[in-house]
């Protein structure tokens, strides 16, 4: 198939084959993009959450390390939580600021997924659209003096060559789709297990945490 019948193609389905070929390389440049970059932090994270798991309780020193060699991943954000705040990581604190860094951490996991999401949901309609637009190319022959029946049959083979074509886009964009959704969701479990782990290493006792000095004094009757 060369070009000049790939002009053909896109002029007798309206231009849509155009617009199609823009969708999909719109869908190619998102899966790729995203594919590699939850590959490279799937790939660290698990690193990250085997070492902190590993860590003895209450070690601050080493956790600093660790949040050093994941500086490029979400999972620093939870680690730096946990040493920001040391002096009042109770359990349930540490949880929720925990809990609040992951839902800040989550959107940049699926950035740019709606463009996917949008061309697997637009390709198929206008596949459509581009045909319906060919089969009225295609009938409007009849009227044409000395048409003949091969000629309407072969304007409606060439009309449905635009669903085809947003079909193939979707159904190809459906599998990325599902596959990146499967990996966000992974990375999100990654974050939970992370952050679980951090409450069970590093969480203080409120019991452990110094009183301040107001508070010692009230409690020691003013002496």
């Amino acid at each position: 198939m060369n070009l000049q019948t790939l002009n053909h193609l896109a002029a007798s389905s309206g231009g849509t084959l155009y617009l199609m070929g823009l969708l999909l390389l719109v869908a190619l440049t998102v899966i790729v993009e995203r594919s590699w970059y939850l590959f490279r932090l799937m790939a660290g994270g698990r690193a990250v959450n085997e070492r902190v798991a590993s860590l003895p309780r209450l070690r601050d020193d080493l956790l600093q390390k660790e949040l050093a060699a994941a500086a490029q991943l979400p999972h620093a954000a939870l680690l730096g939580v946990v040493l920001s705040h040391a002096e009042v990581n109770d359990r349930q604190v540490l949880a929720d600021r925990l809990e609040e860094t992951i839902m800040h951490e989550i959107p940049k996991l699926d950035r740019g997924m709606w463009m996917l999401d949008t061309v697997v949901t637009l390709a198929p309609l206008l596949g459509l659209f581009g045909t319906i637009i060919g089969m009225f190319n295609a009938f409007s022959g009849l009227g044409a003096v000395g048409a003949v029946p091969t000629q309407v049959t072969g304007g409606v083979a060439e009309a449905l060559i635009a669903t085809a074509t947003g079909l193939m886009i979707a159904m190809v964009g459906m599998v990325f789709l599902n596959s990146l959704n499967n990996r966000v969701r992974l990375m999100v479990h990654q974050l939970e297990t992370l952050k679980q782990v951090l409450i069970n290493r590093f969480a203080r006792n409120p019991e452990a945490v110094p009183l301040r000095p107001a508070v010692a004094y009230a409690r020691a009757g003013g002496e």
